[in-house]
C-alpha cells in the first residue's frame, strides 16, 4: 500500500513570522492573519507541492516553541476556527496538513508551570517536569531549579517518563486529529524525546488515521534510530543539507556522493527503504541563496534536491531566491514577513518558481525520481551524474557546479530505445552506450529512459 508521504513534495510555513506577527504575544484579543495566509495556498500547490508542514500554531508566548496552551491555536494567527477552515482549504487543493509538535518542552505559562510556582513542593504538578529541585533556584529567580532546554530557561523540560504528561499529551494529538483533521506531526527537537514516548504515540496515531505521518527533527547521531517500523516514519536529512551547500562551495561533488552513497547506495546504503525529509534550509538554517558562493549554482542544488532520494521541501520565500542570515538579525531574519503578490511581481531570482515547479511535474509523473533505486554513474569533483532505476525506467541526473559548460560523459544504466531530456522535450543520442551531456556552469540535464 502506497501512503501520500512517500513520494510528497513539501511546502514549509512559518507562520508567525511570514504573516507579519508581533514577536511577544501581548494580544488581549484574536487577529486573524490565518485569512492572509490562506491566499498563499493556490501559489503553494501552483509550486507542484502536496503538503505543508506549518508550524508552530500552539498558543505560545514569543517565536512559538514556548507553548502556552496546546489545544488553541496562537492568537496572533487567528482563532481555532481560522485554523480549521485552513486546512479545509488545504484539503480541497490535494494538499495534506503537518503540524509542529512541541512535546519536549513547554513555556513558562503553561498552566502546568504557573502551578509548579504558585504552589512549589505542594504542586500537583511538580512531576510533571524534569530535574525540579527547590534546593536551587533558576535564572528567573524562581526559587526553585529545572531543566531546560540546551539551558534557554524559558523552555522547561516535561518528564515524558510521567504517565499522565503522556496522556496529558497524547489527548492532545487526539484533540488535533479530531478538531482539525492535521495529516501529521513533525516533532520539535525528537532527538530529544524519549523512545518509548515515540513509539506510543506512532501507535495511537497510526490506530486514528492509519496514514498519518511522523516526522522528526533529528540533527546529529543515526537516523535509523529514529527512522523506523516502530518509532518515526522519517528524521529531518541534516547530514545531506550540509552537503547540499557545501558541496557546491568547495566545489567538491565528492562530499554529496559519498553522503548518499552511505545513506542511500542500492548495494547497501544504511538507510536504504527508509524515506528522509530533505531541504536545502528552513527556519533554524541560512538561506541557500545567502549560502551559495556562486548564485549560479542555485539551479544544480534545486536539482540535486528534487533527485536524490528524500522528501524535498521549500521553506517560505527560497522559491524566489531570497536572502536571510542569522548574523542579519538572528533567527527573526530567517523568518521574515512576506508580502505574497510582491513577491510574485518583483522576484529577486524570476526564474526559480516555474523551475520548481518544473521539477515537482518531474517527480509526479516520473514516480521513479521518488521510488527508484540510486545507482551513482559518474563522478568528478566539478561534474556528477547518478541514475534513479525502477521498474525498466530511469531518469538520468547530470549537474555542473564548474565556472564552464562542461560536457558530462555517462554510462547508461540500462537498455532504452529512447531517451529524452526532460525539461526540453528533444530526443537525446546515444554512442556505444554513453550519453554526452553538455552541461551550462551551475546547470542540471535530467534525461528519462525508457522503452
Amino acid at each position: 500500500m502506497n501512503f501520500w508521504y512517500e513520494n510528497a513534495v513539501f511546502y514549509h510555513m512559518y507562520p508567525l513570522g511570514m504573516s507579519g506577527a508581533p514577536f511577544e504575544n501581548r494580544e488581549e484579543t484574536v487577529v486573524h492573519r490565518f485569512r492572509a495566509l490562506e491566499d498563499w495556498l493556490p501559489h503553494i500547490r501552483d509550486l507542484g507541492c502536496d503538503a505543508i508542514y506549518i508550524g508552530p500554531l500552539f498558543e505560545s508566548s514569543t517565536h512559538g516553541y514556548d507553548t502556552r496552551d496546546y489545544r488553541m491555536v496562537d492568537r496572533r494567527l487567528g482563532d481555532n476556527a481560522d485554523f480549521r477552515v485552513f486546512v479545509e482549504k488545504a484539503h480541497e487543493m490535494g494538499m495534506k496538513i503537518v503540524v509542529d509538535g512541541v512535546f519536549n518542552h513547554t513555556g513558562r505559562e503553561f498552566f502546568a508551570f504557573r502551578d509548579l510556582q504558585q504552589n512549589r513542593e505542594n504542586s500537583r504538578y511538580r512531576d510533571w517536569y524534569k530535574g525540579v529541585n527547590f534546593g536551587w533556584n533558576s535564572p528567573y529567580n524562581d526559587g526553585f531549579g529545572y531543566e531546560a532546554w540546551r539551558n534557554c530557561f524559558e523552555l522547561v523540560n516535561l518528564n515524558l517518563w510521567n504517565r499522565e504528561v503522556k496522556d496529558y499529551l497524547f489527548d492532545v494529538i487526539r484533540f488535533w486529529i479530531s478538531e482539525f483533521d492535521i495529516d501529521g506531526i513533525r516533532l520539535d527537537c525528537a532527538d530529544c524525546l524519549d523512545f518509548d514516548f515515540m513509539k506510543e504515540m506512532r501507535w495511537i496515531t497510526t490506530q486514528i488515521k492509519p496514514d498519518f505521518w511522523l516526522m522528526g527533527e533529528v540533527i546529529h547521531g543515526d537516523y535509523a534510530r529514529w527512522a523506523n517500523q516502530d518509532v518515526l516514519h522519517s528524521v529531518t536529512n541534516y547530514e545531506l543539507h550540509k552537503g547540499l551547500y557545501s558541496g557546491h562551495n568547495d566545489h567538491n561533488y565528492f562530499e554529496i556522493a559519498h553522503t548518499i552513497r552511505r545513506q542511500f547506495d542500492e548495494n547497501g546504503g544504511i538507510y536504504k527503504g527508509r524515506i528522509l525529509y530533505s531541504f536545502v534550509d528552513n527556519h533554524d538554517v541560512d538561506r541557500i541563496f545567502s549560502k551559495l558562493n556562486d548564485k549560479r549554482h542555485l539551479r544544480s542544488v534545486w536539482t540535486l534536491l528534487y533527485t536524490l532520494p528524500g522528501l524535498p521541501s521549500i521553506y517560505y520565500g527560497s522559491e524566489w531566491g531570497i536572502e536571510g542570515r542569522k548574523d542579519m538579525g538572528g533567527d527573526p531574519a530567517l523568518r521574515p514577513a512576506l508580502d505574497l503578490k510582491q513577491m510574485e511581481e518583483n522576484p529577486p531570482v524570476p526564474w526559480l518558481p516555474e523551475y520548481l515547479a518544473f521539477l515537482a511535474r518531474c517527480r509526479r509523473e516520473h514516480p521513479v525520481l521518488a521510488e527508484g533505486r540510486y545507482r551513482e554513474l559518474s563522478l568528478t569533483t566539478r561534474q556528477y551524474a547518478f541514475a534513479r532505476l525502477w521498474d525498466g525506467e530511469a531518469v538520468i541526473i547530470a549537474v555542473n557546479n564548474d565556472e564552464n559548460e562542461a560536457w558530462i560523459q555517462v554510462p547508461l544504466p540500462m537498455g532504452a530505445s529512447e531517451m529524452t531530456d526532460l525539461e526540453t522535450g528533444e530526443k537525446v543520442p546515444q554512442e556505444n552506450g554513453r550519453l554526452s551531456l553538455l552541461t551550462a556552469p551551475g546547470g542540471s540535464r535530467l534525461i528519462w529512459l525508457h522503452n
